[in-house]
């Protein structure tokens, strides 16, 4: 079983590393995707590579079970829990900045900029790795399972007899030299040996995780809600109806289908990630029951899969993202001549070169 996990491991890797490039080459090369909304989708499609590049192949590490530093390894373990997290907090900033657009269309380019999104994104990552690596500051098992190393050192030691002291790390003798022991502890590496599940369910899953979701849920309804209201409004005036409340009803639709697509992605985040966090807490209140090894590791591919599913959504949903996706890979990898005409949304043909694209990027 953990040979297929590795391959399957590597191959959503490099699925979420080339997909989540393009996401990012894509806004660099099209002044049209480069809106607040994106800047906080190339900080989701960072995070993203970053599980592709660490986290994955970290997890692998930990599935093999390699003899390691006791902080070393807290620390593979914890590195995705920062990049969950920053991906929380990108999902979270992109509802309320598609809140702000529908609620306050008129102040909504004057309150949200570039450089306002920038400061946001770098707090947030800052706040990631402190939620992440929390566990660094104590919250961890490093005195239960040092112990247990010690102790079963100790055990192999003394049935040597004679011999114990050759096979003994030098640090531990005895049970008096312990402490010395618990500041250089080696031990096999692995996630439940080295994280504490209080600190996974309680503050991780319970405080850090399902909060931001639920609240994504509420602002997304009240997207929904509050769009078509205005839109309703709009169709009861439309014996008056004016240029600016067509131009208007079109934004709305606009924004309405940007907020179907985003939920889709916050939706597929839920899904991948909330079966690894039921499983911790089933191992935190059911320390008993018997987890078989297939659903953990599942469970985990299904986690880091997320990081891949994203792009695809954009390309589906996305016209912008599509279209560029498109430029990028016939011209830069596949070394293709670009096609010199674009179909427009009437379906007539326009030089590429006479045109900019004004298309919204959430269309």
């Amino acid at each position: 079983m953990i040979q297929y996990y590795i391959v399957f491991e590597i191959f959503i890797a490099i699925l979420s590393i080339s997909g989540n490039v393009l996401v990012c080459w894509a806004v660099a090369i099209n002044t049209t995707l480069k809106t607040t909304t994106n800047y906080f989708l190339v900080s989701l499609a960072v995070a993203d590579i970053l599980v592709g590049c660490l986290a994955i192949p970290f997890a692998i590490t930990i599935s093999i079970g390699i003899f390691l530093d006791f902080y070393g390894c807290l620390f593979l373990a914890c590195f995705v829990l920062v990049l969950t997290q920053s991906s929380i907090f990108s999902l979270l900033a992109v509802a309320i900045d598609r809140y702000l657009a529908v609620k306050i269309p008129l102040r909504y380019k004057e309150l949200v900029t570039g450089t306002r999104a920038r400061r946001i994104i770098a707090i947030l990552w800052i706040l990631s790795f402190v939620i992440g690596l929390i566990p660094f500051l104590g919250w961890n098992l490093k005195v239960t399972s040092c112990r247990q190393n010690v102790s079963s050192s100790l055990t192999n030691g003394k049935s040597l007899g004679d011999n114990a002291s050759t096979t003994i790390p030098p640090l531990v003798d005895d049970l008096g030299s312990a402490g010395d022991f618990l500041s250089s502890c080696k031990l096999t590496c692995l996630f439940e040996s080295v994280v504490d599940m209080h600190y996974m369910v309680y503050f991780n899953f319970f405080g850090c995780v399902l909060p931001p979701l639920f609240i994504m849920l509420g602002i997304y309804v009240k997207i929904f809600t509050v769009a078509r209201k205005q839109m309703h409004q709009i169709e009861l005036k439309c014996s008056v109806s004016s240029n600016g409340d067509s131009h208007h009803h079109g934004l709305l639709q606009r924004e309405i289908r940007a907020a179907k697509s985003l939920s889709i992605i916050v939706g597929l985040f839920a899904l991948c990630w909330l079966p690894v966090h039921i499983l911790n807490c089933l191992t935190l209140f059911y320390k008993d029951l018997c987890k078989p090894a297939p659903v953990m590791y599942i469970a985990i591919m299904l986690s880091h899969a997320n990081s891949a599913v994203n792009p695809v959504i954009y390309a589906y949903r996305i016209q912008d993202f599509r279209n560029t996706f498109r430029k990028i890979l016939t011209r830069h990898v596949l070394c293709q001549k670009e096609e010199p005409y674009l179909h427009s949304s009437n379906g007539s043909r326009r030089n590429r070169d006479q045109i900019h694209m004004t298309i919204d990027p959430l269309l």
